[in-house]
């Protein structure tokens, strides 16, 4: 038997990165201090899905190879009941939505540390503007 566990990224900035996850409505709960290591790691995920957690992992002296290294994977994904008001609350905090939501289906947007991640309704919505006309910025 195979159960989901969780996924980790390495980030640079903590507090940046976990106020990017609270923005997508993840909640702390879990940290782990580790002194000897000389890292953090903190699990943040949904409030009603504590067995979905992405893992930070903040390494105390820096970690010079983000965001490029071969550590890093493809994306996180996340599946929410309003791809239009979660996007615009994003652009409202200064997330750049790398691909908006023109099929009124999926998104994509990018963490502090470049993580991609991706925004799925739940269901489709009608295209709506300013998403249905906005063009794709950057990479995602």
């Amino acid at each position: 038997m195979l159960r989901y566990e969780h996924t980790m990224v390495r980030v640079l900035d903590l507090d940046k990165t976990m106020a990017f996850f609270k923005l997508l409505g993840l909640e702390e709960i879990q940290r782990m201090e580790n002194e000897k290591g000389r890292f953090t790691l903190v699990f943040m995920a949904p409030p009603d899905q504590p067995e979905a957690p992405v893992e930070l992992t903040y390494n105390w002296d820096g970690d010079d190879g983000l965001p490029s290294d071969s550590r890093h994977f493809g994306h996180l994904a996340y599946r929410t009941d309003d791809i239009y008001g979660l996007c615009q609350k994003l652009m409202d905090a200064g997330v750049t939505i790398n691909r908006p939501p023109r099929d009124g289906h999926m998104a994509f947007v990018r963490s502090p540390d470049n993580v991609s991640v991706e925004l799925l309704q739940d269901g489709h919505l009608p295209p709506q503007e300013p998403w249905a006309s906005m063009p794709n910025t950057g990479h995602w």
